[in-house]
């Protein structure tokens, strides 16, 4: 009783400690200052996040990984993640009862229509279903459930010591910074990441933060792993400007084949969302992996050991043990199974996805680059024509063409491999390699595969800090629906005791019995008649009113189209449909006043 007791008094207890807490703040501490250490703290936890990710994935490798189970380690292939996935179905069922989005493309979302705010479960969803569908094999990365568990994090943080919207969402970045600067120690490339992919504005006020959240995350990095990195590779061979030719072959092929693996992406995605129902996705999806990676092993989880074993020229070792037993010393033979094992990557990363897995898709992109620029490099040093380039930097600015292709981030690409690499040697050749990537991929494809659904319905966050006010407007704070409702068969006199006598209002919608609209009557409608008593029986509402300027339809107008009607019509207000029915009213100047505020919001 006692405990249950204490259970109860406890969040009292630190709601008076936080209340006490936030009035100190408010007398000591400056708004700026406070959220420099925000910044710090929010990256210091999401290091932790990618650590105890990192950790648990690893920790089913090795349970897997026992003596009785790696004799029959082809057959595993086929087995391991379908169980990974059934385990993460129950959870889901079971326990969760909640959607698990992709990270970044949720936060996104949260950004531009929730106003920053993230569900709390999204803290320890991802911590929990992401190892299971990786570390048994699972085709997919720890950076989306990274981000998506940092940036819940780094908005509920904001939520507890009431900082207002603008901090919220700078969090939020932060958060996102962190957590990729503490997965690959790349804290560069973690800011620039951040403001790429979030459009956070390039200004010291947000800035400064962000170095603070990727710092702290790199030493909590550091802290609790050690120097062990993803991947890390010391150059070797220099760029040579003989090989820039062989650069743009690579870049154009890299970009093309952002395409298709975006393609692949929202074709697999697509045919999956028409199962309705997820055990049968599961069962699909879940064969169909098991299948891939049964045949092509080196698709089994993230895949960072094929890329490192690829940077270090052991093609043999990236391949590892076929069921096909070819001779892997016949380079010829090479090529066309590392070019297999970058197709078929997309296929499997968003198989894993469609089956109900839970992961990212950073680390496929970089798996496919990797295959890829090998694969070229391969080509053009045995083609018998006296040419040689460098495998190992073909590989890495592989990553950089799919990374900036199929992520439409090209800064974060450049940077992260000059990072990795450990220096800047290869500059002219990432930055060459990035910017035609992207701009192939851009040509096919608009959006990245994080941005494009959210573009598609008006719900991308961008530079623009116009669209960008107007995407975030809270549509259902604007519509007015205190208004008098009348229907065709009233007459006059009841508009006018009923209606005009009671109301503030100079218009009136009219409705029929089920709610579905008809029309607008307004004061000028009746004007010259509204004191003839002599005609309040006898005319009626129905040959009063007349249509409305234009509809606005609540499930798919966002506030620009609303705008944009406004300019068309020239009408001051306009009514709003809902599910077909009559649900209210939106006035231009109550449109153009929260509009302003929003705008205030981005520009302070």
């Amino acid at each position: 009783m006692q405990d249950f007791l204490l259970a109860l008094v406890m969040p009292l207890e630190l709601k008076k400690v936080l209340r006490k807490f936030l009035i100190w703040k408010y007398k000591h501490i400056s708004e700026h200052n406070f959220i420099y250490v925000l910044s710090i703290l929010v990256g210091f936890l999401s290091g932790l996040i990618v650590v105890l990710l990192k950790n648990l994935t690893h920790l089913y490798q090795l349970l897997l990984d026992i003596d009785w189970l790696t004799a029959y380690k082809a057959s595993m292939y086929f087995v391991f993640p379908i169980i990974g996935l059934l385990l993460v179905y129950f959870i889901k069922q079971i326990w969760l009862k909640k959607h698990i989005g992709h990270g970044i493309s949720t936060t996104l979302h949260a950004i531009s229509k929730l106003n920053g705010i993230l569900p709390r479960y999204n803290i320890y969803a991802a911590l929990i279903t992401a190892p299971l569908t990786v570390g048994f094999g699972g085709s997919v990365g720890l950076q989306g459930p990274a981000v998506s568990a940092s940036s819940a994090l780094g908005s509920n943080t904001a939520l507890l010591f009431h900082m207002n919207t603008k901090t919220r969402m700078l969090l939020i970045g932060c958060a996102t910074s962190g957590a990729m600067a503490s997965m690959f120690k790349a804290p560069i490339a973690a800011i620039i990441f951040a403001l790429e992919v979030f459009s956070l504005e390039i200004a010291f006020t947000s800035l400064i933060p962000l170095l603070l959240a990727s710092v702290s995350a790199v030493v909590t990095s550091y802290m609790f792993l050690g120097t062990q990195t993803l991947f890390r590779f010391q150059l070797i061979d220099k760029f040579e400007v003989s090989d820039l030719g062989f650069y743009i072959i690579l870049a154009v092929i890299t970009g093309f084949a952002s395409v298709y693996f975006s393609k692949m992406f929202f074709l697999i995605t697509d045919f999956f969302k028409g199962i309705k129902s997820r055990a049968k996705r599961l069962l699909i999806g879940g064969l169909a992996i098991g299948l891939m990676l049964y045949f092509i092993p080196p698709l089994y989880g993230e895949g960072f050991g094929v890329i490192n074993n690829l940077l270090k020229g052991d093609h043999i070792a990236a391949i590892g043990n076929t069921p096909l037993n070819l001779d892997l010393e016949n380079i010829w033979i090479v090529i066309p199974l590392l070019l297999g094992i970058a197709v078929f990557k997309a296929i499997a990363m968003t198989t894993t996805f469609g089956a109900g897995g839970v992961g990212g898709v950073f680390v496929p992109t970089l798996f496919m680059g990797s295959a890829l620029g090998n694969v070229i490099a391969k080509i053009i040093n045995n083609l018998g024509l006296g040419f040689h380039v460098s495998e190992s930097n073909f590989t890495l600015i592989g990553m950089t063409g799919l990374m900036a292709g199929v992520l439409h981030a090209p800064l974060t690409a450049i940077f992260l491999i000059a990072e990795i690499t450990g220096g800047y040697e290869l500059f002219v050749p990432l930055m060459l390699v990035a910017a035609i990537s992207y701009t192939i991929t851009k040509y096919y494809i608009s959006h990245s595969i994080y941005t494009l659904k959210l573009a598609q319905r008006g719900e991308l966050i961008t530079h623009n800090k116009d669209k960008n006010a107007l995407m975030m407007l809270d549509l259902d704070k604007i519509i007015e629906t205190n208004f008098i409702l009348l229907y065709p068969e009233m007459t006059l006199g009841e508009v006018v005791m009923k209606a005009v006598a009671k109301s503030p209002r100079n218009h009136f919608p009219v409705i029929n019995e089920k709610n579905q609209f008809l029309g607008i009557l307004t004061i000028n409608d009746i004007r010259s008649i509204m004191f003839d008593k002599d005609k309040y029986d006898t005319v009626k509402v129905e040959s009063l009113m007349h249509a409305g300027s234009d509809i606005i339809y609540y499930e798919t107008d966002n506030a620009e189209d609303i705008l944009n009607k406004f300019k068309q019509t020239g009408a001051w207000n306009l009514v709003v449909l809902k599910d077909g029915k009559y649900f209210g009213f939106i006035s231009k100047s109550r449109l153009l006043t929260a509009y302003r505020r929003k705008l205030i919001n981005f520009t302070q």
